[in-house]
């Protein structure tokens, strides 16, 4: 393949990927707690590659290099529901799933069966010391400034708020995130607030503005594309002419 047609060929799969990150984010614009996906593009260089005479450069292909996820903190908006928690700074609520302890920053919860804290999922939310939050019907559920959960006064758990480094974390499905290995948490700075759910921290419009922007690129690598295969066309049909 003739370098036109190789580069342009690298382009269109790394725009591939960045549309592929692009509308998981649009599609959960509205998911609470839910953090943007964004990718590192970089240049490619062959372990055999030759410097180009004609520019003094070697030649390399676009490429993306790695994906990482936006953690920063999504708008916080009132609501009225005392089971809806939210974590203004930082930290991450603990949940206890079948594949084990998962983290997650939608507060958006809801009271199981046996009266216990679940997510939306129905896996308990885990209060500290690896337990689980049992509430009472029929009683207010109101938190302390600890973020402990009390109800007619008395205290039934404390939510269970970690901390990561940056990059130490893997997002898995259904807005959870999950340690590498060997990572520790620790505690968290962020205050639990209630009444509150934290959006998405996807814009909306910036989103929809770069979607078209990769579109655009997209088919502009297209067209290069075509260009270099009807060049090779062209230049298979002149050697066959000379042949004959």
């Amino acid at each position: 393949m003739d370098g036109i047609s190789t580069s342009a060929a690298s382009g269109m799969r790394a725009r591939m990927e960045s549309l592929e990150l692009l509308a998981n984010n649009l599609a959960n614009v509205e998911t609470g707690g839910f953090k943007a996906d964004r990718e590192f593009f970089s240049l490619y260089t062959s372990g055999d590659a030759t410097l180009d005479p004609r520019t003094n450069n070697i030649s390399t292909l676009p490429l993306v290099e790695a994906h990482w996820t936006d953690l920063s903190q999504g708008n916080l908006i009132g609501t009225s529901n005392p089971l809806d928690f939210a974590i203004d700074g930082d930290g991450l609520f603990a949940v206890q799933t079948a594949g084990g302890v998962r983290y997650t920053r939608n507060g958006s919860f809801r009271v199981g069966s046996s009266g216990v804290l679940t997510a939306a999922d129905g896996s308990p939310v885990r209060a500290q010391g690896g337990g689980s939050i049992q509430l009472q019907p029929g009683l207010p559920v109101e938190l302390l400034p600890d973020g402990t959960v009390q109800q007619g006064g008395q205290p039934v758990g404390q939510f269970e708020v970690s901390s990561f480094d940056r990059g130490s974390m893997d997002k898995i499905g259904a807005n959870y995130f999950v340690p590498a290995e060997g990572v520790q948490a620790r505690q968290a700075t962020g205050a639990v607030v209630q009444r509150r759910l934290e959006q998405s921290n996807v814009g909306a419009a910036e989103s929809s503005v770069r979607l078209v922007a990769i579109m655009r690129q997209f088919e502009m690598l297209q067209k290069a594309l075509n260009i270099g295969n009807e060049l090779n066309r062209k230049a298979i049909e002149e050697v066959a002419k000379v042949a004959t």
